[in-house]
C-alpha cells in the first residue's frame, strides 16, 4: 500500500500557468482522509509552497528549497545552511564567468549579486522582490537555496560541467529549465529531505510513489519504490521510471491520483 505520494512541482503537478490545478486539492484531502500522506517537493522555498497549497496547507508535508527545508504536521524536520565559505567560493567561480549570476536565498529574502538586469525573474526561482548587492551576505545570514542564473541557454549543460569541476566538493549543480542552474550542498537532495519525512511517518521506499520531470528530481525518484514522471520529463528519468504518464499540461498527475484514490475506495 501506498504511505506517501511525493510530488514536484513545475513541469510536474502545476499546469502550464504555473498553478496547481484546482482539482488538486480535494484529491489531496481525500487522499489524507485514507491515510496516504502528500509531499510536495521542491526547489521553491516553504512559505512559497504553503501559498500554492492554500486550501491544504495543514494537511501536506514539504521537501522545501531542494531539501534543506523539511515539514511534516507543522513540525521542522530539518534545516540545511550553506556555509559561509561554501558560499563565498561559489561566487568567486561565477564570477569568473559573465553568464553566469548568482542568486542565493534566506528564509523571506533574496540576494542578487549582480546587476538586477542579468536575471530572468521567474516565479519558479522565487524571485519575488529581490535585493541587489555586490558581495555575498554576512555570516549572519543563514543561506538555505542558491541558484545560478546562465543568460546563455545554449551553454547551461557547459557551465553546469564547469561549476561541478570546480566545486563538486561543496555543491551539486543541477540545470532547471533553460536559463538556471539549481545549487544544494553535496549531502542534500530532494531525496534526504523526503528520507526524513518517511522516517517521521514510518514509511518504507517500497511504500512511497513519487513524481518528477527534472533532473533534481532524479535522486528522489531513484530512492523510492514508485518513481513516475510525466511524458514532459527529462529523457534519462524516463528510463529510471516505473512509469510515464501524460504531461503536466494535460493534468497527468491529477489523473493519476484519482486512479490511485479510486483503488483505496
Amino acid at each position: 500500500m501506498i504511505k506517501l505520494i511525493a510530488s514536484d512541482m513545475d513541469g510536474t503537478l502545476l499546469d502550464g500557468d504555473s498553478q496547481v490545478p484546482e482539482e488538486t486539492f480535494g484529491l489531496i484531502h481525500a487522499l489524507t482522509e485514507h491515510g496516504v500522506r502528500f509531499v510536495a517537493s521542491s526547489g521553491r522555498r516553504y512559505d512559497t509552497l504553503r501559498w500554492f497549497f492554500g486550501p491544504v496547507a495543514d494537511e501536506i508535508a514539504y521537501v522545501a528549497s531542494l531539501g534543506t527545508q523539511v515539514y511534516a504536521d507543522g513540525h521542522l524536520l530539518d534545516r540545511e545552511v550553506f556555509s559561509t565559505l561554501s558560499v563565498q567560493k561559489l561566487f568567486e567561480t561565477c564570477h569568473l564567468f559573465d553568464c553566469l549570476h548568482l542568486a542565493v536565498y534566506e528564509d523571506n529574502a533574496v540576494y542578487l549579486i549582480d546587476d538586477l538586469s542579468s536575471y530572468i525573474s521567474e516565479l519558479d526561482k522565487d524571485l519575488g522582490t529581490a535585493i541587489r548587492v555586490y558581495d555575498p551576505p554576512s555570516p549572519e545570514v543563514n543561506i538555505i537555496k542558491a541558484a545560478v542564473c546562465c543568460d546563455r541557454p545554449e551553454l547551461i549543460t557547459e557551465m553546469a560541467y564547469v561549476l561541478e569541476r570546480e566545486l563538486g566538493e561543496w555543491f551539486t549543480f543541477l540545470p532547471s529549465g533553460s536559463r538556471w542552474i539549481d545549487v544544494t550542498p553535496r549531502h542534500v537532495s530532494k531525496a534526504t529531505g523526503l528520507n526524513q519525512v518517511m522516517r517521521y511517518f514510518g514509511a518504507s521506499p517500497d511504500e512511497v510513489l513519487a513524481f518528477g520531470d527534472s533532473m533534481n528530481d532524479y535522486q528522489m525518484l531513484r530512492f523510492v519504490g514508485h518513481p513516475v514522471v510525466v511524458d514532459n520529463a527529462r529523457y534519462s528519468l524516463k528510463q529510471i521510471a516505473e512509469r510515464v504518464i501524460g504531461r503536466n499540461t494535460e493534468h497527468a498527475v491529477q489523473a493519476a491520483l484519482r486512479e490511485i484514490l479510486e483503488s483505496l475506495d
